[in-house]
């Protein structure tokens, strides 16, 4: 039963991590464009630290997208699911 739902959560990851791949795909002459505004509306490099605390909440939450967005596009399957559990797809006899 454990077995099952490791795999049908990894499945489940594993399709959602595709339809980001597909939606900024890196052959499209559009993606680079589209992520590097991304990335900068989001903070993605830079502090979200804010003197007003409703614009830091609101930065925050900004990067926190793109970080999803990066984290769906870089990661393997295995590394989703430890972020998102704290724990690693391994069933109980390792596989």
């Amino acid at each position: 039963m454990l077995a099952e739902q490791l795999e049908r959560l990894k499945d489940f990851l594993k399709g959602r991590a595709g339809s980001y791949r597909r939606v900024f795909n890196k052959e499209s002459v559009d993606v680079d464009a589209v992520l590097t505004d991304l990335a900068k509306f989001c903070r993605a490099n830079a502090s979200t630290a804010h003197p007003d605390p409703h614009m830091a909440a609101r930065l925050d939450g900004r990067r926190e997208v793109w970080l999803r967005i990066s984290e769906h596009l870089n990661l393997s399957t295995e590394d989703l699911y430890r972020r998102y559990s704290g724990s690693t797809l391994k069933g109980p006899n390792n596989d």
